[in-house]
């Protein structure tokens, strides 16, 4: 292992900031399709995406995708699991992905 063991021995400081990035856009994207796909499905009366599959996607990286999803779609705002627990979700992904980049964990 590499930097405090949070990058694997032989993959250099940049590409490891480029393959996070491609991974929380990847994520990103999947969490802004899946509250687009619920919404559908809502409107149209279809089987709908389970709530806690889009809060796990958030959880494993599609937060920022999530919270434009939720704005965008008008999807979830009035349930405060969403409201409150995507925004969260959010910072605390911010605060660790700045802390990381920062070198303070």
């Amino acid at each position: 292992m590499g930097i405090g063991g949070m990058i694997p021995a032989g993959l250099s400081l940049p590409s490891a900031k480029i393959w996070c990035a491609a991974y929380i856009a990847v994520m990103s994207a999947a969490g802004f399709a899946a509250f687009g796909y619920d919404k559908w499905c809502a409107v149209r009366r279809r089987w709908r995406v389970p709530e806690k599959t889009l809060l796990l996607i958030a959880l494993l990286g599609g937060s920022p995708g999530a919270y434009a999803g939720m704005k965008i779609f008008r999807h979830k705002t009035r349930h405060r699991k969403f409201s409150a627990g995507i925004p969260v979700i959010l910072a605390v992904q911010c605060a660790v992905l700045l802390a990381v980049y920062l070198r303070v964990i």
